[in-house]
């Protein structure tokens, strides 16, 4: 055995601190789920719907499959109470080298790019808003990245004050859309029924689970939550409860001014329901609470991404910069920044060379469910070899619901595969470098608070 893997794991000079209170959370796993996604993904859904009551269910199935994997996560997060969410789990199931594996795709593909990616959302809207001009779009898109890599580097109450308010504000945005459609909508108009054929299931449970992404997010936070056992079963599952909800209520507000059929032939379909409602005064708010999602979800992305590169830094030496908590801010610092670095790159390769939603969906949606499969696999792995530990909840129904999370992952997996092109090639490629890397560094060895109940 090499001798730094014999070297026993630093113990932490500041470790993470409980911060932050339930609401806190509660707000950060609405914000991160509910973004941009309900504003795009809605069009795609009902491209592969055969009736307006598929797609309802397909909201409704998503809730529901959602739920069962909060359960499997609340079991994770009450026995595992640690910073690095996903990435602790695996390491303890797999061994620190496949949670480098996690964390490397979340620093290279999964985090940084949603972040870059819903900057430039906000750098497209307030382009249009306030005509910029051509080119400005990424220029804002670099100021938001710094903006809020910045209120999290100045620590984590900030951070959480400030995602408190987005998150209230991108709500509000939200329901706006939902009265507008269900209790204004002119009553001249008509909508579009759909075309009637075949529905594609496996792309519709594609889009419908992407859109209801994100929150699995909230573990990310437990060593900062107050008294984490009692309140993230709850945080998570009444989260998804109240998203669940408020997805259905506004695919029937999408329904109800456009129908099926024009819900499928326009891309932007809150634009375009707001503006049939209000005219063009209704689009230009749309785009103001676009914009207010966008930076909900990237600055949940920010908190969340920078808790597993903290996390992977405190396991290989040769990263140990990382890996240090600042107990003045009560954040991860250094994490931030190269988060914040990461991403900024890939704003200014985005600005030369963008292809837009799909392709990011292509090159994150199979890694995303690979680690996502491997986290349900890991549940019964950790039951059975640690089975003396505290569990304060434990998945009700066990084994058929954990099995059947990762069964609808291992689908999803494969159905990300099978309706993708080189963007996912793309994805795995990256992954792979991160295996090259492992040839070079060197885990510590098991850290203190795994061994402790």
């Amino acid at each position: 055995m090499d001798a730094s893997e014999r070297r026993p794991a630093m113990a932490d000079p500041a470790p993470p601190r409980a911060t932050l209170r339930a609401r806190d959370a509660f707000a950060i796993t609405i914000g991160i789920v509910v973004g941009a996604g309900i504003f795009r993904t809605p069009s795609l859904v009902a491209g592969a719907s055969s009736s307006e009551v598929m797609l309802l269910l397909a909201w409704v199935a998503g809730g529901a499959l959602s739920i069962v994997g909060a359960l499997c996560y609340a079991e994770l997060a009450t026995t595992y109470p640690q910073a690095g969410g996903d990435y602790a789990y695996l390491r303890r199931a797999f061994g620190p080298r496949m949670a480098f594996l996690f964390a490397w795709a979340r620093m290279a593909v999964i985090q940084t790019g949603s972040i870059a990616l819903l900057c430039f959302i906000v750098g497209d809207y307030l382009a249009q808003l306030f005509d910029l001009g051509a080119g400005a779009s990424a220029l804002v898109a670099a100021a938001a990245v710094i903006a809020l890599s910045a209120i999290n580097w100045v620590g984590t109450r900030q951070s959480a004050v400030v995602q408190t308010w987005l998150t209230i504000t991108e709500i509000a945005g939200v329901l706006l859309i939902v009265v507008a459609g269900l209790a204004f909508a002119p009553t001249d108009i008509a909508p579009v029924p759909g075309s009637g054929g075949d529905s594609a299931i496996g792309l519709v449970l594609v889009f419908v689970l992407l859109t209801y992404g994100g929150w699995n997010e909230a573990v990310y936070i437990t060593a900062e939550v107050r008294d984490a056992r009692r309140w993230m079963p709850r945080v998570l599952l009444l989260s998804l409860i109240a998203i669940a909800a408020l997805y259905v209520l506004v695919n029937l507000a999408y329904l109800r001014v456009l129908g099926l059929g024009g819900m499928a032939e326009h891309n932007a379909v809150a634009a375009e329901v707001m503006g049939r409602v209000f005219g063009p005064s209704g689009a230009a708010l749309m785009s103001a609470i676009v914009v207010a999602a966008a930076l909900t979800s990237a600055n949940a992305t920010l908190i969340t991404g920078a808790r597993s590169v903290y996390a992977v830094g405190r396991d290989f030496p040769a990263l140990g910069v990382i890996g240090r908590w600042d107990a003045r801010s009560g954040a991860p610092r250094a994490a931030i920044l190269v988060q914040g670095v990461l991403a900024l790159a890939l704003v200014v390769l985005g600005a030369f060379a963008r292809d837009g939603f799909e392709v990011a969906v292509e090159y994150t949606a199979p890694v995303f469910w690979l680690f996502f499969l491997l986290v349900g696999i890991a549940l019964f792995v950790l039951r059975r070899r640690d089975p003396d530990r505290p569990r304060p909840f434990r998945v009700p129904l066990y084994p058929a619901l954990p099995l059947l999370f990762c069964a609808t992952s291992a689908y999803l997996l494969y159905a990300s595969l099978a309706y993708t092109g080189r963007g996912a090639l793309v994805g795995v490629v990256v992954l792979a470098i991160g295996g090259l890397l492992l040839l070079r560094l060197r885990p510590s060895s098991i850290r203190p608070e795994e061994t402790s109940p």
